[in-house]
Parts: structure tokens; sequence; C-alpha cells
């Protein structure tokens, strides 16, 4: 198995910023954009939208759930594996293995948790592992990983990350755009 790399919230945090920049855009104007990528969703679900503090809160903490960083992800056009430490950003962008699904105006992207946890759980058992003993491998607590066979919302980008990447497939196995 390769090394696994923590996700890097603060590459992503740059990259948004980067891209807010080059834009001339503020941050709300960019929690707009990003919310608006799912306009007829948004519509017919009438939730709250992403706060720009999610957003800038990065620069301080860097660190993001796994479902609000798809919202980034999605706004950017890039791949989560894009954002491990020590990648090569452009190959990991354009190989199409981690490719994100599409989502249309009706969609949102979000993490099949109960599908990570599936398949964690399989490799798991295959190698035999206690679950303290993966949580150890993965750098995390037990429970955020036995926490993801209910979880409903998220957990941690950083953690999804390790554990895809334990798993050995790319992110976008386990994402997939919601209607809800």
């Amino acid at each position: 198995m390769d090394q696994i790399r923590p996700f890097d919230a603060g590459a992503l945090y740059r990259a948004l910023d980067g891209r807010r920049t080059e834009l001339g855009l503020s941050w709300r104007a960019v929690a707009d954009q990003i919310w608006n990528l799912s306009t007829d969703l948004n519509d017919r679900r009438r939730d709250h939208p992403i706060s720009p503090s999610t957003l800038t809160n990065m620069a301080k903490k860097p660190r993001t759930s796994c479902q609000h960083a798809l919202f980034m992800l999605r706004w950017l056009d890039r791949t989560p594996e894009s954002f491990l430490q020590g990648s090569d950003c452009e190959g990991d962008s354009d190989d199409r293995r981690f490719a994100l699904p599409v989502a249309g105006s009706a969609h949102r992207l979000r993490w099949a948790l109960k599908l990570l946890y599936a398949a964690m759980n399989e490799k798991r058992k295959e190698e035999s592992l206690t679950w303290p003993e993966l949580a150890t491998v993965l750098g995390c607590s037990p429970n955020q990983l036995t926490g993801l066979r209910t979880a409903k919302y998220a957990t941690g980008m950083d953690v999804a990350m390790r554990i895809v990447q334990w798993i050995g497939r790319p992110a976008a196995d386990f994402v997939y755009p919601a209607t809800w």
C-alpha cells in the first residue's frame, strides 16, 4: 500500500481564494456561486445555503467536512485527490479515474457514507484488523470510523480521504449526484 496522504484543506482554501481573487469576487459572492450550482434543487428544498464563513474559516482552521468539500471542489472543478498533500495537482486533476460525477442544477454532490463504511469494513475484515488497529493506521479514532455506519451528514474530509486511499479506490467511487 502506498503512503496515506492527508487531505490539505489549507491548499483547498488557497485554491478557492486564488480563484476568488482571479474573478474579483467577495467571499459572499463565492458562497452564492457555489450554492447556485444547484439552483433547481435549492428551490425545491429551501434549505440554508453555504455560508461564507464555512469557506473563510478554513484559513484559520484548515479542515472541512467531506460534504462541504464537495461544494468547493465542484466550483473549482477539481478532484479530492488533487488536494492530497504532495499530490501533482495537475496530474491528479486530469486523471479521469478521480473525476467527480457530473451534477446539474437539480443535484448536489454528496458522499455515500454508508457505502464508504461498507467498503472500509469489508477490507478491515479481510485484513483481520480491529477498529482500534484500523484507526491507528488511518490516524483517527475508532468512533470516527464506526460512526460512518449511521452517519447522516458528514465526517471530516481528511478522514474520508484517508479511508479511500486505504481502500485503494478513488473518492469519486463514493460520491453521487443527490436529488434528495
